[in-house]
């Protein structure tokens, strides 16, 4: 597959029913049956993926540290929107920010390779744990950014051409 831009990524928000992850395609299958909402005006999708906690161990024989991968973390999304109060996915954003569960998360990218191909869908669940106003100056357009942590795995369902 060749390299794309970010252009035509949509986000998605569905809810806070809870996805059985004893296994990648029965996670995937739950994430596929559920009922999604846009979240419009997205700017800057921001960064996602497991990254290893850098565990470190001192030998005092041989005065080296050694370096070891610890727990995975799939970060924050920091997803930054074009401030739309009307939009229902940034008010579904606004409204989870106020609680404390998990809501599920759909990414997709517009990179299937040619027309018999789908896009890339990454699937996760997190917390919307901020939804701050950032105003600018004089002539920046009204933005808000929405933190998610991220709280499980980030299921990819890759390129597909089966009809």
């Amino acid at each position: 597959m060749a390299i794309t831009t970010a252009t035509g990524a949509k986000y998605f928000i569905g809810g806070t029913t809870a996805i059985d992850y004893t296994t990648d395609a029965g996670a995937i299958e739950d994430f596929e049956a559920l009922t999604w909402v846009e979240i419009k005006e997205v700017e800057d999708g921001g960064e996602i993926g497991d990254e290893s906690a850098d565990v470190t161990f001192q030998s005092l024989s041989d005065s080296r540290v050694r370096h070891l991968k610890g727990a995975r973390d799939a970060g924050t999304l920091a997803l930054v929107v074009g401030d739309d109060p009307l939009d229902p996915g940034q008010q579904a954003l606004r409204a989870a920010e106020k609680t404390k569960f998990l809501y599920n998360f759909k990414v997709e990218y517009e990179d299937a390779p040619d027309a018999s191909y789908s896009n890339s869908v990454d699937y996760f669940r997190g917390l919307v744990m901020s939804a701050r106003k950032n105003i600018g100056t004089g002539d920046n357009v009204l933005r808000r950014t929405f933190n998610i942590g991220i709280n499980t795995e980030i299921l990819t369902v890759e390129p597909d051409n089966t009809p």
